[in-house]
């Protein structure tokens, strides 16, 4: 997706010489022999990733939405199917899935590559993503003071499909709702319809 490769964790780079070493001892503790070829350059290779994968740590997701645009549009604005990646903050394992956005706007717009960015801050760090759906209609919520906004997040979490009670192809959905939506049964149908679409 556009925009990941700004999102860099630089206090990994900061502590990378601790990050190997734990990751190596981490690796022996398991009962794996870190010489072996395939493992001699892991921990180097895990500190990259980290890089990657937690770099929203050093973003503020508000200020993602960047400059806003005066628009007199007040009907619904919805950006689908946005794939994220993050990390569950209880088993360090990934889960994905996609993010709908919907809002109405009062005056004011974000750039819609804008709500792509958004999702990655919020997602690329430890996370739930009860969590990762709050978020982001708040900060939608609170940048853009939209008449409503609506946010549905689809995920599947590794920690539930590969371990524990191994559900494998599970989904989880979360929904946020502030503003108008709250009321307004037809704006939600609206909303839901569209991004099954």
């Amino acid at each position: 997706m556009a925009g990941v490769k700004d999102y860099v964790n630089t206090r990994v780079g900061a502590n990378r010489e601790q990050i190997e070493h734990h990751v190596r001892e981490i690796l022996k503790l398991i009962g794996e022999d870190v010489e072996r070829e395939g493992l001699i350059d892991t921990p180097a290779r895990v500190a990259r990733m980290y890089e990657e994968i937690y770099g929203g740590y050093d973003v503020d997701p508000r200020d993602v939405l960047g400059v806003t645009f005066e628009e007199n549009h007040e009907e619904l604005v919805i950006v689908k199917d946005i794939v994220y990646y993050s990390q569950c903050e209880h088993h360090t394992a990934p889960f994905f899935g996609k993010v709908h956005i919907g809002y109405i706007p009062s005056g004011k717009i974000a750039g819609l590559s804008k709500l792509a960015r958004l999702v990655e801050a919020v997602t690329r760090r430890l996370q739930v993503q009860e969590r990762i759906t709050s978020q982001i209609a708040d900060i939608m919520d609170e940048v853009l003071k939209p008449q409503g906004v609506m946010v549905v997040v689809e995920g599947e979490h590794l920690c539930m499909c590969a371990r524990g009670i191994k559900k494998p192809g599970s989904k989880t959905v979360t929904s946020a709702v502030r503003g108008t939506f709250r009321s307004d049964a037809a704006s939600r149908a609206e909303f839901l319809s569209l991004i099954k679409e």
